[in-house]
């Protein structure tokens, strides 16, 4: 049942975890799985999440796209909106993590390949246990990268290492992804989610109202001109500057104690 696949639990700091549970195909994705993935999201946000962190259960965080199914849903999509299995279903859930309100945080454990990897990239820390491995997987099977990954990858390790691992198909372990820029912090195997926690319940302990919206800058930000990205900035800090989280900041910046963006005043 799909409700098994996604674990999902929101901790008393308001940071809401996400395992992909199946182990058994390497968390590897699949439509009822993203859709499974997108209802939770949706129910930790309402119940007052701050932060979500992504991860995977057993050896894998995601090995790309389940090409057991991969045939019969591309049918599905083509019958009934007459568009690609991308289209229809990979997009949307693509579309949902860009404009989630409250930051993301991986922690890759294992495997991130193919469209696994590009979910990785999605979020907005990168943290990566030591064995950890990044793979553009689509070449493997005679395709093109999706998901998002070729406007992703060049944009976090550049264009010349981007074309290499979409051409070459080498796996990229985790030093060198922190070396490259793909990941933000590098942790021993059993301390990954720890590391990955403390991270998300710093970040769940900020403004999460400015930090959804810087959020949404970075995104907009590579299409924009520089005129329309300070105009956009200027429209999202009139808005932060007349709410209750940059009060807090400026009380507590003038009493000399730590803002408490979770109560603000």
């Amino acid at each position: 049942m799909t409700q098994d696949w996604i674990k999902a639990r929101l901790d008393e700091t308001g940071v809401g975890v996400l395992t992909l549970n199946r182990a058994e195909i390497m968390n590897a994705l699949s439509p009822p799985l993203l859709d499974a993935l997108a209802r939770e999201i949706d129910a930790l946000v309402e119940n007052g999440a701050r932060c979500l962190v992504i991860t995977g259960a057993g050896r894998a965080f995601c090995a790309g796209a389940d090409l057991g199914t991969a045939a019969r849903f591309e049918t599905q999509a083509r019958e009934e909106a007459g568009t690609t299995g991308l289209q229809h279903f990979y997009h949307p859930f693509l579309h949902k993590l860009r404009d989630c309100p409250v930051p993301l945080v991986a922690a890759v454990n294992g495997v991130a390949g193919g469209a696994g990897m590009s979910l990785a990239m999605m979020c907005d820390i990168i943290c990566a246990g030591r064995s950890a491995v990044f793979l553009q997987a689509f070449r493997n099977v005679g395709l093109v990268p999706d998901c998002g990954s070729t406007w992703l990858l060049p944009r976090l390790v550049g264009l010349v290492r981007a074309r290499e691992l979409s051409l070459l198909g080498n796996r990229l372990g985790a030093e060198q992804a922190l070396a490259w820029g793909l990941v933000n912090r590098v942790f021993a195997d059993d301390e990954l989610l720890d590391g990955a926690m403390a991270l998300a319940r710093a970040l769940a302990d900020g403004p999460v109202g400015a930090l959804g919206r810087i959020r949404q800058l970075y995104w907009e930000s590579p299409s924009n001109d520089f005129e329309t990205q300070l105009d956009l900035e200027d429209a999202f800090q009139s808005e932060m500057s007349a709410g209750p989280d940059f009060r807090e900041g400026v009380a507590a910046f003038l009493e000399k104690r730590r803002p408490d963006f979770r109560n603000p005043g």
